[in-house]
């Protein structure tokens, strides 16, 4: 699959290139950042009109990154939709396609900024959670060992940019998994001064790639 497989305090890691992490001790998948709902929350509020298809191509990767890994457990690590008014706006079919995606499966919607209440859409809510060695959050805070999203990361490469996990020997940041998400430079004070060590991005794309920082 292309993954580039690491050791994070303690825990087996494998970075997808498409932007999930995969716990293979535990058989947890994880996604931060999806957005669901973008062009939905932009045209309501601005009236700007974006091609509806983020939400499909977004599920349509999760499906497979699920089908490829086999999870026991899904977390989805926060602001998984635009806002809570776009997961409540969801059609039929978007509905119908997370809960063949939920079926036989532990799924955790991790509390947002963008998402900070419950959805009625399946699965458990939490602020956060710890599975192993790791803590899961949205939004870094002083812990070690933990795992958040919500700076949507990128690096760049010879002039390329691209959506990047970011880490070190205590905080891993995962990159954005929607497809109408921006990023901020791996580069940006906000985000190098959450590292106290050596920084690794890995790289997404057709195949995940870790470069220094």
């Amino acid at each position: 699959m292309n993954a580039y497989h690491f050791d994070f305090c303690g825990t087996r890691c494998s970075a997808l290139p498409s932007g999930a992490l995969y716990l293979p001790e535990h058989a947890v998948l994880c996604v931060s950042d999806l957005h669901l709902g973008k062009s939905e929350r932009i045209a309501r509020r601005s009236g700007v009109m974006l091609p509806p298809y983020e939400v499909q191509e977004t599920l349509q990767k999760l499906e497979t990154d699920i089908t490829t890994t086999q999870p026991r457990q899904v977390i989805c690590l926060g602001d998984s939709f635009d806002d809570l008014d776009a997961a409540n706006s969801l059609d039929e079919d978007a509905r119908l396609w997370l809960t063949r995606l939920q079926a036989g499966k532990s799924w955790v919607w991790i509390e947002g900024n963008h998402d900070p209440g419950p959805v009625d859409l399946g699965g458990t809510h939490r602020s956060q959670m710890t599975i192993g060695t790791l803590i899961f959050c949205h939004i870094a805070t002083a812990e070690t060992a933990e795992v958040s999203g919500h700076y949507h990361p990128k690096h760049r490469v010879a002039g390329r940019s691209r959506a990047a996990f970011l880490y070190d020997a205590h905080r891993l940041i995962m990159p954005a998994y929607g497809a109408y998400t921006g990023g901020l430079s791996s580069q940006a004070a906000d985000l190098r001064k959450l590292f106290s060590g050596q920084i690794i991005a890995i790289m997404t794309g057709h195949k995940a790639i870790p470069v220094p920082v």
